[in-house]
């Protein structure tokens, strides 16, 4: 089989399905950092001046440490490192490299985990799993990390021989949150390094460093109207913990009042900017079942709480019970259980630590002998790190290759997309004889992974089965966006063929996607913006829920204009001197603008 005729079928036929529900102390005031891409060589920083004084602490292999066996270094490095910090996990082994590097030339390393909520097991398993071999240590009390005033993780800061401060800041500008460029632009701490053992003053002394607010414990009010158990626990159940719990798409839990704490500055950063829940519809244009937001009143208390310090409160025996329900293995499964639970492979697929890995594919047999209505189905990662997106289309039966007509996406998995779960009567057909083909996107996170994805469906009767639900794609494969554009528009246009309910709206693009838009325009001329999505973000595929099915007669246009940013104003962008045309890897582009109809009876 061709792997670009799979990619264009499954993409142009992708099925989506709706109808179902919908997916932080406070570490010290950052100092004001220069543009990393900037050159200053101004050394006035207070931070540039500071000495950093002994301490003793832990090690990953449980022996003490003292700062003092580091005097004879000609360098040192103290990088701030978080055990769940998706970045940290990322920079781990790259760190552990340049040790290796520099060891020779008088540069040592030492890892502080400063985070509440990492254990001293957790350090370890963390240096093991990295293969870490310079000391990894547990700041307990913050003692490290209050005296540099460091910020998040990973953070790094370099210290001349006389351990005063030459260079604050990231390690390099391949990984930020949300992107992941092939190779870094400017390795900053390696850069430097390299000046200063050549006796020269860093010429970028302070690079802005991203990732996770370091976990500091605060003392709470003592008397608080909000508490964690009785006011934010029941919150985060509601908005969060669909993801935010143990082996899911979120790199850390929020069912554990400590580990909550722990994550209290993070959690202030992204409920602030708005950032989480993930949700990026204009509240001005259609009403959506599956709207994540928080409400006015639940931000506003989520962020006095924290302000508060994180008061805990008490909990009861009901509390307990639903976290330990949440926790469950039976709870991966936003559908009921299913009756079949089929996996990519029989053994475990093995997805290296570095580089881009191609879409992968997986063909499976379930042998049904008989057509099958699917009242539910879903897809799990069986490894959300490294899962970064999973389509499972349906092969039917006699087909030789999968053209446009052989072949349509039953279900597929990518961050913030919900399960499907149709009401009675409603269900996805899929006939007798016909196969699953999974096609895999993996993103390697820095060490070694496996992975055994896995599709689990619920079976309708077929006597109760009233409508078939099917799904389109409005797609422009013409699609070209030029070098260094801004703000440039494309547009896909399709004509419904046939008296339909809308029920769900999914827009797609890749990296240089900055806005995308659905448009109805109905026979009588009349225009309504369907979902409007001014911030359009690739790493969250959310499909939008109608609140109510829309009816939209025959003859009805659907529209999608859909905006890029290939400029090097984008931080996602691979390389804004090159045209973009369609394609099937990230670094191409897209406009699809898939929905999912029922037939108005």
């Amino acid at each position: 089989m061709n792997p670009r005729t799979l990619v264009a079928c499954t993409l142009l036929m992708i099925l989506i399905l709706a109808n179902l529900p919908g997916r932080a102390s406070v570490a010290p005031a950052a100092a004001k950092r220069i543009d990393a891409n900037s050159v200053d060589n101004s050394t006035e920083h207070p931070i540039l001046t500071q000495t950093v004084n002994d301490f003793r602490l832990t090690d990953h292999r449980g022996n003490e440490f003292s700062f003092t066996s580091f005097r004879d270094a000609r360098l040192t490095v103290i990088a701030f490192l978080g055990t769940e910090c998706p970045l940290a996990k990322l920079y781990g082994a790259r760190l552990e490299a340049l040790s290796q590097e520099y060891r020779k030339r008088g540069v040592k390393f030492v890892g502080i985990c400063s985070n509440a909520q990492d254990s001293q097991q957790d350090v370890t398993d963390f240096a093991q799993r990295h293969q870490i071999n310079f000391p990894v240590l547990k700041d307990r009390q913050h003692q490290v990390a209050n005296q540099l005033k460091a910020i998040r993780t990973p953070e790094v800061f370099l210290l001349d021989h006389d351990r005063r401060v030459v260079y604050w800041g990231r390690i390099d500008d391949q990984y930020a949150i949300g992107i992941k460029k092939a190779e870094p632009q400017r390795s900053d701490l390696k850069i430097a390094i390299d000046e200063s053992l050549a006796g020269n003053t860093v010429s970028v002394p302070i690079a802005e460093s991203v990732g996770c607010h370091i976990g500091r414990i605060e003392q709470p009010v003592s008397k608080a109207d909000l508490t964690f158990h009785e006011h934010i626990a029941p919150l985060l159940n509601k908005h969060c913990v669909n993801c935010h719990r143990k082996d899911n798409i979120a790199p850390f839990a929020l069912l554990d009042y400590n580990e909550v704490v722990g994550w209290a500055p993070m959690i202030r950063e992204v409920v602030a900017e708005d950032r989480m829940p993930p949700w990026f519809a204009n509240p001005e244009h259609g009403a959506f079942k599956n709207d994540a937001r928080l409400s006015s009143v639940e931000k506003a208390n989520l962020l006095r709480w924290i302000d508060s310090g994180c008061p805990q409160g008490q909990q009861d025996s009901v509390a307990r019970q639903a976290v330990l329900e949440t926790d469950s293995p039976d709870a991966k499964w936003e559908i009921p259980l299913p009756d079949k639970v089929f996996f990519i492979s029989d053994k475990p697929h093995t997805i290296p630590a570095q580089g881009q890995v191609e879409y992968e594919y997986f063909l499976v047999d379930p042998g049904f002998q008989e057509d099958k209505f699917l009242q539910a189905v879903q897809v799990i990662p069986g490894n959300f790190g490294v899962v970064h997106h999973a389509l499972v289309s349906l092969v039917l039966p006699g087909a030789s290759t999968l053209g446009i007509g052989n072949c349509g996406v039953l279900i597929n998995y990518a961050p913030g997309m919900q399960s499907t779960n149709l009401p009675k009567g409603m269900a996805i057909h899929v006939p007798a004889g016909a196969k699953f083909l999974f096609q895999m996107h993996y993103t390697p996170n820095g060490t070694t992974q496996e992975d055994r994805t896995s599709l689990g469906m619920v079976f309708a009767d077929p006597k109760e089965v009233k409508s078939v639900v099917r799904g389109g794609a409005i797609a422009n494969v013409r699609i070209t966006v030029p070098a260094n554009a801004h703000n440039h528009r494309e547009i896909a246009e399709t004509k419904v063929d046939r008296d339909v309910h809308l029920l769900s709206l999914s827009p797609h693009m890749h990296l240089r996607g900055k806005a995308f838009r659905y448009e109805a325009i109905f026979p009588n001329g009349r225009v309504e913006i369907l979902l409007d999505v001014p911030k359009y973000d690739f790493n969250w595929q959310l499909r939008y829920l109608l609140k109510q099915p829309l009816a939209l007669p025959t003859g009805t246009r659907l529209r999608c204009t859909a905006w890029y940013d290939n400029s090097s104003s984008n931080p996602a962008n691979p390389n804004p001197q090159v045209a973009v045309r369609w394609g099937d890897q990230t670094t191409d582009e897209m406009l699809i603008g898939f929905y999912s109809v029922v037939e108005i009876k």
